[in-house]
């Protein structure tokens, strides 16, 4: 699968070069928390040389948490969906995103797409690959990019966009959900525009290191 995957992802690109990743849509759901503690690096202090280093708590993300829906393209994020609390993810739930959600947001935001033909990837979650949603994209003539399976470092969510994201909301305390959904929102907003390019650059260099390397790209 992953070896199909790379050679028919690097041909289309030899071929179409940016008109090819220019075309595609990917996207995956991600949790938010109500607190998420600062890395290694974020809660770096400076000290003395003789100064005791500080006592190191355990810290645990926060109960309270969102389930985040994120579709973007090579310009930025087309849809970011909050999951009602309590909403099971399943297949006729992710249907009717798409359907409901996704769709109009293409045909406001990239109504260009809608004529040039839409190439859709997200990875490959039961959710994802059922035949309710496989049927919706096929009737909308959606073309799918499969994902290899165990492969999140060549999903542009997983890799790129989630951690830069939650970047910007580390060491932050959100008491509701609405804090959370609002915080996400200008997290994404306070993303470099380049940001989006970079990540299928990223994915693209990704690829290529599997096909040079004979196995998956590992950092």
């Amino acid at each position: 699968m992953l070896l199909l995957f790379r050679r028919n992802f690097l041909r289309r690109f030899q071929t179409e070069q940016n008109d090819f990743l220019g075309r595609i849509i990917t996207g995956d759901e991600t949790w938010v928390y109500s607190w998420d503690p600062e890395t290694k690096r974020q809660s770096a202090e400076w000290r003395d040389f003789d100064e005791p280093r500080p006592e190191k708590v355990r810290r645990k993300q926060g109960a309270l948490k969102v389930m985040h829906m994120i579709f973007f393209d090579m310009n930025g994020v087309i849809l970011r969906w909050p999951v009602p609390i309590g909403t099971t993810i399943n297949a006729q739930y992710y249907k009717k995103v798409l359907q409901d959600k996704l769709r109009p947001a293409i045909r406001k935001k990239r109504p260009g797409l809608l004529e040039s033909g839409i190439l859709f990837h997200h990875d490959n979650a039961p959710v994802h690959t059922a035949r309710a949603v496989t049927d919706v994209l096929a009737g909308y003539k959606w073309e799918l990019l499969e994902h290899p399976r165990y492969s999140p470092d060549l999903a542009p969510c997983d890799f790129h966009l989630f951690p830069k994201m939650k970047e910007h909301l580390r060491g932050q305390r959100f008491e509701t959900e609405e804090d959370i959904i609002q915080a996400t929102k200008v997290a994404i907003k306070n993303l470099d525009k380049c940001s989006y390019v970079t990540a299928f650059k990223d994915w693209l260099q990704r690829i290529e290191k599997c096909a040079n390397n004979g196995g998956c790209y590992v950092e």
